[in-house]
């Protein structure tokens, strides 16, 4: 089993529903989907793409395996495991369960009278996957066949990958609908300090991975999460990376300081959002991109 009881407890205490019967799979309401069905706001995700918030499901099929363990990151690193151990789950299961997960955990809105009615009976039907929520999940063996079974089910795909799987992120025969490739550093040494990799030749698999972005046919993305004082710099050298992979877009996000990351990083390490929008247009100008969109309480920026 990938996350023994106790493990799995502690991520149930967050949120988190554990699905399939392997301890590697789960979903959790995103808060965007809370705050949706009581009209109180959306993800940028919905600004910027048009996914609705009340019909996203957030999960992954590789909760607790990862090849980094990102300074950023809010989850409980001492969770992760760098080999995928123990046997799996099919993504049929995955997709049923995590469904229901969803449903069972926002049962508690239709006893609320600010609940959208309307977006709560279209909540019990998704038709988005997040596939982001902790872990990577190129590492699941059969992400391949999960992406075509959402998309069977007509599901839109978000898949972010921190691109250390670039052979099999190239061999995709399904591609989501947008891939998330994240570049968190301009260059090896900021990588190695920011995002601590835990296999070997690291840096060179994300380069090989954002070579091959420009050959989906999906749209592409890449991420950047900015770290104050530990990433915002040696804007020409993102530039470059950026111009290698040729995404359609670029989302230059904020680092937020919540969960575990607290225990890295601080305040002063979560830039402002003028920062950001500083930042983003340094690198808009030395790509020949354009701001085109933003969200000012998530504190990221859209370039096309």
């Amino acid at each position: 089993m990938a996350l023994n009881i106790e493990e799995q407890k502690k991520l149930e205490y967050s949120g988190y529903r554990f699905v399939g019967k392997n301890g590697h799979a789960a979903a959790k309401i995103c808060h965007w989907t809370k705050k949706s069905l009581l009209n109180e706001g959306v993800c940028y995700k919905e600004k910027f793409y048009g996914i609705e918030s009340h019909r996203c499901l957030q999960m992954s099929p590789a909760v607790p395996f990862c090849h980094q363990k990102c300074s950023f990151c809010w989850r409980d690193l001492s969770l992760t495991k760098t080999e995928w151990i123990g046997d799996y789950d099919d993504p049929k299961t995955i997709i049923e369960e995590s469904i229901a997960a969803q449903n069972k955990l926002l049962c508690g809105f239709f006893g609320n009278d600010k609940a959208d009615k309307k977006k709560l009976e279209e909540s019990k039907k998704p038709n988005n996957a997040a596939i982001s929520l902790a872990g990577e999940p190129m590492l699941y063996p059969d992400i391949d066949e999960l992406i075509g079974e959402f998309k069977k089910q007509d599901f839109t795909t978000f898949l972010v990958s921190n691109g250390l799987m670039y052979e099999k992120l190239a061999n995709l025969e399904n591609e989501p609908t947008q891939l998330y490739l994240s570049l968190d550093a301009p260059n090896k040494k900021t990588y190695f300090e920011v995002c601590n990799p835990q296999i070997n030749n690291a840096w060179e698999k994300i380069n090989n991975s954002l070579d091959t972005l420009s050959s989906f046919d999906s749209r592409t993305c890449i991420r950047t999460t900015c770290v104050k004082g530990k990433n915002m710099f040696n804007h020409e050298e993102y530039a470059n990376l950026i111009d290698l992979a040729n995404p359609d877009y670029i989302e230059i996000k904020a680092y937020m300081c919540v969960g575990y990351s607290r225990e890295r990083l601080t305040l002063d390490n979560m830039p402002t959002f003028n920062e950001v929008i500083d930042f983003a247009q340094k690198i808009a100008e030395l790509t020949g991109r354009k701001i085109t969109n933003d969200s000012e309480i998530s504190r990221v920026v859209l370039l096309e």
